[in-house]
């Protein structure tokens, strides 16, 4: 009898998971709770599979032999309550495409950083001319490339939701760029929940597998001896001894497996962020054999990535700069201080129990005004209330970019930066993104 398996959710993931599973020849089933978008309910109807929205039918769902849970429904959902009672297994979209392809998998995860460090990995991979696809929280559906075209290498980003129902899935190269508190509401408000999710990047891990880590991160020193892996490559920007990359004199020096350097200047990304996430590219192509000359090119000509530390235009003096993907504090404290100028920084969204303590210094020192940017400001107001700058309070777009026009000086800097997720008022991050660059470029 051929197994049933029921997708939950039917976005990228979910809809890229049944695809596969259907053409592996499985009975496949995908239910959404929310409305299904018609280019997705397209995807399914033109493969036929079933679908439903709007509701789930238990029964259902309950005869399933496993269930692939899109990584967005949290795991105290009612529904995964009783599909758990039930017995069945639930899995994510990667961990099931990674049963189908023989692939070699560089994995990239981290608070801060991997959607930058992933997308210049990929970027390096495709300079050198390799069958590699783009995955995970990025790109499209790792099941749907492995079900229509699959690649010799994926390189994947992977969120913490991801990996807690990840559990075979071998990462030949694992990325963790750091760990700073995020999505705490997902993980009861406990720090090592979140920690123990981020390591599950290392499950399944053999000898000669790699491990590229910011070696400077307390939180992953504190863990590593806890864990098996592969050879470790530490990067930092300075050397203590034994690191894959490090800076000095002005370069990045590149220690194994194959040495080299390059000059900081030729890296096309700034910021100390940015150098970390150039190291840990470039230490993920060199264990993967590709040129070193092929490695600097690609640092150089990196054109980054849409909606991070973003330039959108130059009005009246004043430069306006798209960071809607600093969905927590600790990528507005990478932001702020990357700032060159006074800047009047755009706060604010769907809180997820942030502690803004972390950019408090950074906000005196760099910013000149405040605009609040959501559907319930008071806990901004309590917090940077004191501070003593000027603050807009705003509900949409609209009305921000206008108050923080006023409010910027030329010279100076407006920064959407919002330390918050986007859903009070906007779809995704990146439709939040967009707005803010929409209504920029018409006040030229």
């Amino acid at each position: 009898m051929e197994k049933k398996i029921v997708v939950l959710g039917a976005g990228e993931s979910g809809c890229g998971a049944a695809v596969l599973a259907d053409k592996l020849g499985f009975d496949v089933f995908v239910s959404d709770f929310g409305a299904i978008t018609d280019k997705y309910k397209k995807m399914l109807d033109d493969h036929g599979i079933r679908w439903e929205e709007k509701q789930h039918s238990e029964d259902i769902i309950l005869s399933a032999g496993e269930v692939i849970k899109s990584p967005g429904i949290p795991n105290d959902a009612p529904m995964i309550l009783k599909i758990k009672d039930a017995g069945i297994p639930i899995i994510s979209e990667i961990e099931f495409a990674g049963r189908y392809t023989k692939a070699k998998m560089i994995c990239i995860t981290g608070s801060n950083g991997k959607t930058t460090t992933t997308s210049l990995i990929y970027h390096i991979f495709r300079e050198a001319g390799l069958n590699v696809g783009l995955a995970g929280n990025i790109g499209n559906s790792l099941a749907l490339q492995v079900a229509e075209e699959d690649k010799d290498y994926y390189i994947v980003e992977l969120s913490s939701f991801q990996l807690d129902n990840m559990y075979e899935f071998r990462a030949n190269v694992a990325v963790l760029m750091n760990i700073t508190p995020d999505h705490m509401d997902r993980y009861e408000h406990k720090m090592q929940n979140y920690v123990d999710a981020k390591f599950r990047i290392l499950q399944n891990q053999q000898h000669d597998d790699a491990f590229v880590y910011w070696n400077d991160d307390p939180i992953i020193q504190n863990e590593l001896p806890k864990y098996k892996h592969g050879k470790l490559y530490p990067f930092a920007e300075r050397n203590s001894g034994g690191m894959a990359a490090y800076t000095e004199e002005e370069k990045i020096i590149f220690t194994e497996p194959t040495p080299f350097n390059m000059e900081l200047e030729e890296l096309s990304l700034t910021g100390k962020h940015n150098l970390y996430n150039s190291m840990a590219a470039g230490i993920s192509a060199n264990v993967a054999g590709i040129r070193k000359e092929t490695i600097r090119e690609a640092l150089s000509s990196f054109a980054g990535v849409e909606h991070r530390l973003e330039k959108v235009a130059k009005i009246d003096g004043v430069e306006y700069i798209n960071d809607s993907k600093a969905t927590n504090v600790n990528s507005c404290w990478y932001a702020l201080q990357s700032m060159k100028t006074k800047t009047v920084l755009i706060l604010g969204g769907k809180d997820k129990g942030n502690d803004y303590s972390e950019i408090a210094d950074l906000v005196k020192e760099k910013c000149s005004g405040l605009v609040f940017l959501g559907a319930d400001n008071k806990k901004l107001y309590d917090f940077f209330g004191s501070f003593n700058l000027p603050i807009a309070d705003t509900h949409s777009m609209q009305e921000c970019v206008e108050a923080a026009r006023k409010m910027a000086q030329s010279g100076e800097t407006v920064l959407l930066s919002p330390c918050c997720a986007s859903f009070d008022l906007f779809k995704s991050y990146e439709d939040r993104g967009t707005q803010f660059k929409d209504i920029v470029c018409k006040l030229q």
